[in-house]
């Protein structure tokens, strides 16, 4: 039986922890990322459900290509955003990586994390997964957790 994790019981600063399960992503009806597990980091932050990053060797050549927008995370650093493109969907600045992160989240470096939201789906093993509610963040939702979880209308102030 698996232990469901309260998200209010997460750290500031996050913490960050592999991913024993496998993860994939589908996008235009086609999967653009397969990675195995042990290969996946998650961030775990108060209130939010994990964020989810995938080597980015596990997507497939060409989906990926570099946006021009970028953001900071007082954590991490700099992010610079990903378009996604595969079948007949293209996703601008819906993936994100941190080409040179702060020191405490090095292990970071060469991943890349999506919006469930934007794509067809997100899978933690076998589990699709929910997005996190509201637009801003990135997590995904799956049964091993539990929230409430921050993004929703209400909740910025968390």
């Amino acid at each position: 039986m698996t232990t469901v994790r309260r998200v209010g019981d997460f750290p500031r600063p996050p913490a960050t922890e592999r991913v024993a399960d496998a993860v994939r992503i589908v996008l235009g009806g086609q999967p653009v990322a397969e990675a195995v597990g042990g290969t996946v980091w998650r961030v775990l932050e108060t209130t939010h459900p994990p964020t989810y990053y995938l080597p980015a060797s596990a997507f497939r050549p060409g989906v990926l290509t570099p946006s021009p927008r970028t953001s900071f995370c007082e954590w991490k650093g700099v992010a610079r955003y990903l378009t996604l493109e595969a079948g007949s969907r293209r996703e601008a600045d819906a993936a994100w990586t941190y080409p040179d992160p702060v020191a405490a989240y090095a292990m970071l470096k060469d991943h890349v994390a999506v919006y469930a939201g934007r794509m067809d789906a997100c899978f933690v093993g076998d589990e699709q997964v929910l997005p996190q509610p509201g637009g801003f963040y990135g997590g995904w939702v799956t049964s091993a957790f539990e929230g409430p979880f921050k993004g929703a209308p209400g909740t910025e102030y968390w």
